[in-house]
């Protein structure tokens, strides 16, 4: 099957295991990842998580292009809601001019964190001065590259430094409303399917973007990968995922239900309600899930899946990227 492997990674903290480590991990990772031929390695943002080591995808990418050669390195994504678009194509324009043609810039409407982290993010952004996520995106895709604005409130400015290759450009979502606003502002799109699962949501998603550009979304997946079935099925039972809705019509999903009552308390509601999902993710042994992704990228055209292996160990991690990589070098061969 002729697609392309990615991997998006959160740097997960294990209990018992330190910051360093974790970060190790991902580093690592990257390492593993690019041996054994994935396309792109990312890097998530998120914020006052004891659980995850990375709020900053920009500083740990220029760690990441620096223990490897080859694999493309980015943000899966930058949560642009928080940030000037000046400041993030400037810090992405010197990734690229040090990555030598290899670092991804993508960016998620997502808040990244609880309430309190997002206020604190932009608690000096003052809410009629705040640019809504669309005019964000259009500035920013037009500062990634370095090249000087011929129109608008800041013609003549550039992002600089100005590199040779620019980073390729992805706007990360899960509707279909997000995959138009990909489309309207000239960015590729990845659908978030590690997220929401819902597969009339991925098609009526798909169908908009397709019909928008022509072009078919990469598409992100949680996956477990163990070298039986039943293993990959009991990790699968161990992975919790909440819903909190808001009276407000609000939702975040967290990975647990002290994290649900905590994000009520620091949103400042009482009236919510928690759901327990099952968590969307394609688990078997290597060649099941190979034979699933094969499956999805007949139905859909699918041409890139960004992997993202939640709730496992260092080692479990490792031995999904490489019999993954194995799995599709046999029935290649």
């Amino acid at each position: 099957m002729v697609y392309q492997l990615s991997l998006l990674d959160k740097s997960p903290i294990a209990k018992g295991v330190t910051a360093e480590k974790a970060l190790a991990n991902t580093a690592a990772y990257a390492q593993a990842a690019e041996k054994a031929g994935y396309k792109r390695f990312w890097i998530a943002e998120h914020h006052h998580t004891e659980e995850l080591a990375s709020p900053a995808p920009e500083v740990l990418a220029a760690y990441l292009l620096g223990v490897t050669n080859r694999i493309r390195i980015g943000s899966g994504g930058v949560m642009l809601q928080h940030y000037s678009p000046y400041k993030v194509a400037e810090s992405f324009n010197l990734l690229a001019a040090l990555g030598n043609g290899r670092i991804d810039l993508g960016v998620g409407k997502a808040p990244g964190g609880l309430p309190l982290s997002t206020k604190a993010l932009q608690q000096e952004i003052a809410a009629p001065n705040r640019l809504g996520f669309k005019d964000k995106l259009e500035q920013l895709g037009a500062f990634i590259g370095g090249e000087k604005l011929t129109e608008g409130a800041f013609a003549g400015l550039a992002a600089t430094p100005k590199p040779q290759v620019a980073a390729e450009r992805f706007l990360l979502g899960a509707s279909a409303d997000s995959a138009l606003l990909a489309a309207e502002t000239g960015w590729r799109f990845v659908y978030a399917g590690h997220l929401n699962g819902d597969t009339d949501n991925l098609e009526k998603t798909f169908d908009t973007f397709r019909a928008a550009t022509g072009d078919v979304p990469a598409l992100a997946l949680g996956v477990v990968i163990a070298a039986t079935e039943a293993e990959a099925q009991q990790t699968v039972g161990n992975i919790r995922i909440f819903k909190v809705h808001l009276a407000s019509g609000q939702s975040v999903s967290v990975g647990s239900e002290e994290a649900a009552a905590e994000f009520a308390r620091q949103a400042g509601v009482s009236d919510y309600r928690v759901e327990e999902k099952r968590p969307s993710v394609l688990a078997g042994t290597a060649r099941q899930v190979r034979q699933k992704l094969d499956a999805l990228h007949n139905q859909y055209g699918v041409g890139e899946f960004v992997l993202e292996f939640p709730a496992v160990s260092h080692e479990q991690r490792i031995f999904a990227i490489e019999a993954l990589a194995h799995e599709r070098l046999t029935i290649a061969a």
